[in-house]
């Protein structure tokens, strides 16, 4: 992946993170270039990052996202986080 498109990914992990609540549909499809199976990878990882520094909230938010997206994407299942 390169790094442009992998600095592009955080930042819109980032927009989904500061939208106000229920406009994360609005600004992921404002942005629909970047939503495939590296973003979705990227999700995981930054899920278990705030895993690991004890927000909870934020990784389970983050796992539950990629889940949607690797599902509408078709994704194969062992590349979607576990349940």
């Amino acid at each position: 992946m390169n790094p442009e498109r992998q600095e592009a990914y955080l930042k819109l992990i980032e927009r989904v993170l500061t939208c106000p609540n229920g406009q994360e549909p609005e600004v992921l499809s404002s942005c629909s270039d970047l939503i495939d199976a590296g973003f979705v990878q990227m999700l995981i990882e930054i899920s278990a990052s705030m895993a690991r520094e004890g927000d909870e909230d934020t990784a389970n938010f983050l796992v539950q996202l990629a889940r949607l997206l690797g599902k509408s994407l078709r994704l194969s299942p062992d590349l979607m986080p576990a349940g």
